[in-house]
């Protein structure tokens, strides 16, 4: 099970697992509570979009993505619904399926295109360098610095789209401004190195596993990142030892984490009908 770490590359890889995990499972139980799932996979899709255009005009393949992301972030901050017929998720699905359909034809008109789009959707995360790992470990520890920090203004923030008084908030929020910039800067970084699916999975399949888990807000948190931890580990795990790609065997690990959870919440739930009856 750790004859993987006898590699660099491997311990690499999962030393950038561990540390893209931990802040994404934790921003996900906020992006879960706000009921705007689709922000992660809209926001890496429109890096992945600064990618393929730094790529086209062949300069900026730093500073394009994360001005388009950050530019994205901004646009959805002020997205606030009010007519009961739309809803948030809707209005960020169509920022991520135009921001797909440009970003495919980008990366079209590249060399290598069809292998461009794979490493774009799952990343590369067996080739990442400690210098990588340093700089998304600045980035993202100073991203969860803040969050800690004004802990109790995001998850108010978060309390009230899950009370349904977000209408409540106005046009602009500046903690809503903040967690956007927040969540755009650690999709940007994490994207390069693990790919669009990989990141979304870290978002969202711990926090969800953890609400079916406990009820505990507190418990939600570690738990979540827990979860993301073992999908990194198990998933390079498995990439390792059967030959699949890294990126892949990651999502599906934590997929498979997410199975068990629906079943242990089956199970109760059947428990629970049977002791009320």
């Amino acid at each position: 099970m750790f004859a993987m770490f006898q590699l660099p590359f491997m311990v690499q890889a999962f030393a950038a697992a561990i540390v893209t995990g931990i802040l994404l499972s934790y921003m996900g139980v906020h992006v879960v509570g706000r009921g705007i799932v689709f922000v992660d996979l809209a926001l890496g899709q429109i890096s992945s979009l600064g990618v393929a255009f730094a790529a086209f005009i062949g300069t900026g393949l730093t500073s394009i993505p994360l001005i388009f992301t950050l530019a994205g972030a901004l646009l959805m901050s002020f997205i606030n619904i009010r007519d009961k017929r739309l809803k948030q998720e809707a209005i960020i699905g169509i920022f991520y399926a135009f921001a797909s359909a440009l970003t495919v034809l980008m990366i079209s008109k590249t060399p290598h295109g069809d292998s461009d789009i794979q490493e774009v959707l799952f990343g590369n995360i067996l080739s990442v360098s400690w210098q990588q790992i340093s700089t998304l470990s600045i980035v993202f520890g100073s991203i969860l610095l803040v969050q800690l920090v004004f802990f109790r203004k995001f998850f108010g923030l978060t309390e009230s789209f899950e009370n349904g008084v977000n209408h409540l908030i106005g046009i602009f929020n500046v903690w809503n401004f903040l967690f956007y910039i927040s969540i755009g800067l650690a999709i940007v970084f994490a994207v390069k190195i693990n790919g669009v699916i990989p990141v979304f999975s870290y978002l969202i399949i711990p926090a969800v596993s953890a609400i079916m888990l406990t009820k505990n807000k507190a418990a939600v948190l570690i738990i979540a990142i827990i979860i993301s931890i073992l999908g990194g580990f198990f998933g390079l795990n498995f990439s390792f030892h059967y030959d699949f790609p890294a990126g892949s065997s990651i999502v599906a690990v934590l997929g498979g984490i997410f199975l068990l959870a629906s079943i242990y919440r089956i199970i109760v739930g059947i428990i629970n009908k049977k002791q009320v009856a």
